[in-house]
């Protein structure tokens, strides 16, 4: 028998947020990493507004996620939907359901289209009435679109959305550093004791910001030395660490969906922390770098447009200014960090990388970006391996490497509960950065005639260079950590120089690295040139398209 609907659907349309509500009411958030998430509560705060974030999204919150909404939703909705449930029914239990409707909003990102973006608004909603809270207030701001209705409270105004943006800055050149130096710390959790000492201090730095109208805020972040000031501090508080950088471990570079590449937690197996404590160094996906590939995005329909439609090469200008303007502030920022952080790739060269196999208009997800990122560091040497990120059913994670057999790259689905698969899938890739990180080694030590003897000693003698702070420089010839170090001292050394001399006039075969002095803890598991490493080959599990 046929059913008949009786009412229309109505889309979700919360209670307006009043100024007069502003002492009152607390603004949860959450979904980012921990330290940008403490900064953004410094800025509301420094705004006037009451602030909370929410706690990391565990596995509970999975289940709780897929309960109360769709089951067939991709797992970052389902961690965060779960999550705010979670938290607003422990809330309930305490102050009461009214009460709990009364003393918080939510503020989420969101935005348009058929993945999970586009349906947080149904996601939220369903689970909300679904545990009883059905008059709860939630606004989701679109990344195209950030008046959402949701009344005169929060006034997202030039000075505020400045601090969020150089919050992001900030503490993407912070979590950068961190885990370059992490791996490589003499004494264990100093880095990240003062990493938390560092947040805190930028937290009072960001909240203490001054009040002045829009213009004058605009003007005043791009002069002032007031967060550079701040970073050089931080920098100062990193030199404290001590480093052993002789350890061999392959850099992994983190890419993939937003939510799952930047969060640290269950949502992505703790994935950051897992592939250190397997013995690798993790190079993070900055926030700065796709807020960067927005603006591209955006600028990439005017120069579409040049010539058709009126104003399109003046706005076309105007936007190149901005890019070239964004791009200087992180720089500038960058050398207050004494330029340890790593430097943000161009959106122009990750455009042109990717051209051949990915059209830069298809703008789903990281769009380009994700191919263009993947052919950089495998060109510029800036990993070993890439590490790849994206929810199941929402996203396709799919990468055709054909071309370049030779690039690690695990896709990993990421589905929440399949933890075990997805790890041991990434370890098996991993086991070969591993031994192309050893042969990287290997190689260097052969090529410039030192031993890891001679390097330690060398280290011994000039202290300065186990400071967390001592720049390494990055030639493009290797990308493991251990082997720059080598290249730089046999540099200093003169030595580099000497060995291509002998080579040239036919000395005589090189020793094996291996013999040239004990490696004390620089010596990667699997064999330095076993037979089962693919010399150059690809990841066996690699996804084709």
């Amino acid at each position: 028998m046929a059913t008949v609907a009786t009412d229309h659907y109505r889309t979700y349309t919360p209670r307006p947020f009043t100024r007069a509500e502003r002492d009152s009411v607390t603004i949860l958030f959450g979904g980012l990493h921990w330290r940008i998430e403490r900064i953004l509560q410094a800025v509301l705060e420094g705004s006037g507004y009451k602030a909370q974030i929410l706690p990391v999204a565990t596995k509970e919150d999975l289940l709780t996620g897929r309960e109360t909404a769709d089951i067939g939703q991709c797992c970052p909705t389902s961690f965060t939907t779960g999550n705010l449930v979670n938290f607003l029914k422990k809330e309930s239990k305490q102050i009461g359901v009214e009460e709990v409707n009364k003393k918080y909003v939510y503020l989420t990102a969101g935005s348009c289209g058929a993945c999970r973006f586009g349906q947080y608004h149904a996601s939220y909603e369903l689970a909300l009435r679904n545990t009883g809270l059905e008059r709860f207030r939630m606004f989701l701001m679109a990344q195209d679109n950030l008046d959402q209705n949701m009344g005169d409270g929060l006034d997202l105004n030039l000075p505020m959305t400045l601090g969020c943006l150089w919050g992001i800055f900030c503490t993407d050149l912070v979590q950068d550093l961190e885990y370059q130096v992490r791996p490589y710390e003499v004494l264990p959790g100093q880095t990240e004791a003062v990493v938390k000492e560092s947040v805190e201090y930028l937290y009072a730095i960001f909240r203490k910001r001054p009040t002045m109208s829009p213009k004058k805020s605009v003007l005043w972040h791009l002069t002032t030395p007031y967060f550079t000031r701040a970073l050089r501090e931080v920098h100062k508080r990193f030199a404290e660490i001590e480093v052993d950088r002789l350890r061999v471990k392959p850099t992994v570079k983190i890419t993939g969906e937003f939510y799952l590449q930047t969060v640290e937690g269950d949502p992505n197996y703790n994935i950051h922390r897992w592939l250190e404590a397997e013995g690798a160094e993790v190079y993070p996906a900055a926030i700065t770098i796709w807020m960067e590939y927005l603006l591209r995005l955006g600028l990439q329909r005017f120069e579409d447009y040049s010539g058709i439609e009126k104003h399109a090469r003046l706005k076309l200008g105007l936007g190149r200014l901005a890019q070239g303007i964004y791009r200087l502030t992180v720089s500038r920022l960058r050398r207050a960090m004494g330029n340890l952080p790593h430097e943000s790739p161009s959106q122009f060269e990750l455009r042109r990388l990717a051209a051949p196999y990915f059209h830069r208009n298809l703008d789903g997800g990281e769009g380009d970006m994700l191919v263009g990122k993947t052919l950089w560091a495998y060109h510029k040497k800036k990993a070993h391996m890439i590490c790849e990120l994206s929810p199941y059913s929402c996203m396709p994670n799919t990468m055709s490497i054909g071309e370049y057999p030779e690039i690690l790259y695990a896709p990993l689905e990421i589905k929440g509960d399949a933890e075990v698969h997805a790890l041991s899938r990434c370890q098996m890739i991993l086991t070969e950065a591993k031994k192309r990180a050893q042969r990287e080694f290997d190689d260097v030590l052969e090529r410039t005639g030192l031993s890891v003897d001679e390097v330690r000693a060398y280290l011994h003698a000039h202290p300065a260079m186990k400071k967390a702070t001592y720049p390494i420089p990055h030639d493009g010839t290797a990308a493991g950590t251990a082997a720059k170090l080598v290249l730089h001292v046999a540099h200093k050394m003169g030595r580099r120089s000497a060995t291509l001399r002998r080579s040239r006039e036919g000395s005589g075969a090189h020793a094996p690295a291996s013999s040239r002095g004990s490696r004390e803890g620089g010596v990667v598991d699997a064999p330095a040139r076993s037979q089962g490493s693919r010399e150059g080959g690809g990841a066996p599990f690699s996804k084709q398209s």
